[in-house]
């Protein structure tokens, strides 16, 4: 049960060069599933991907794209054509921006022949709060209503799946099925510093709300000992409280 439990954890390559993401990747070997976000791939770029494939770990592009059909579709050939698992894009950028992206990516992995990524759609960044999608964004919808019908367009448009806040998990995973991803940020376990995280649960919480996948970064990743911090968080999920 554990290796299950420890295979549902993703964690962020958060570091400024290759160098740094080496280093983390031999001090929790782990590891099987890592996020790469914008700031490794701006500096790294595809080779932190090569990186990672050659150590046959999973991999989830976290990049966000949001832009007119016609980019996002491009953007997400080439993301399919790498070989990756996951591939986020935000939901706001419209149904026909996403449906193309899906068919896009689809193309790409047909071209390298290799597995299709899944595309994960973004309905709200957990670092944003009720009362900031209310005075700062203008949008007059709740925010676990907005977060719900993203979730819709995103699975409308053929996504496998959404990045939600674990608070959400529960009721979205009603709506939308078992089927549905529900990659779960803002998990803080119970001795972690919430951080900038806003609508954070703990690990065993979100997972029993439903979540799929859960991405835990500063907790592991700045813990003096990673791979202690990892395990520590497993034994929590599978023993709460």
């Amino acid at each position: 049960m554990m290796a299950n439990v420890a295979e549902r954890i993703i964690v962020p390559l958060d570091v400024p060069t290759m160098e740094d993401a080496i280093a983390l990747l031999d001090a929790i070997p782990e590891v099987t599933f890592w996020k790469v976000g914008l700031e490794l791939f701006v500096s790294a770029g595809p080779a932190i991907l090569e990186q990672l494939k050659q150590r046959q770990k999973r991999i989830f592009l976290d990049l966000k794209f949001h832009d007119i059909p016609n980019t996002m579709a491009g953007a997400c050939r080439a993301a399919g054509r790498h070989g990756v698992d996951l591939v986020t894009v935000h939901a706001p950028a419209g149904g026909a921006a996403l449906k193309a992206a899906q068919i896009a990516a689809l193309e790409g992995a047909a071209q390298a022949d290799c597995p299709p990524p899944t595309l994960i759609a973004v309905t709200l960044l957990t670092s944003i709060s009720n009362r900031d999608l209310a005075y700062e964004l203008k949008v007059s919808l709740e925010l676990t209503d907005y977060a719900t019908q993203m979730a819709l367009l995103a699975q409308d448009s053929g996504l496998g799946g959404i990045v939600c806040s674990p608070q959400e998990a529960n009721e979205l995973r009603r709506i939308c099925g078992d089927d549905f991803l529900l990659i779960c940020p803002g998990v803080r376990p119970t001795w972690a510093a919430m951080g900038d995280q806003q609508r954070a649960m703990t690990p065993a919480q979100a997972m029993a709300a439903g979540a799929s996948y859960l991405v835990i970064g500063r907790p592991i990743t700045q813990a003096p000992d990673p791979a202690v911090a990892l395990q520590k968080i497993c034994d929590e999920i599978v023993a709460p409280g």
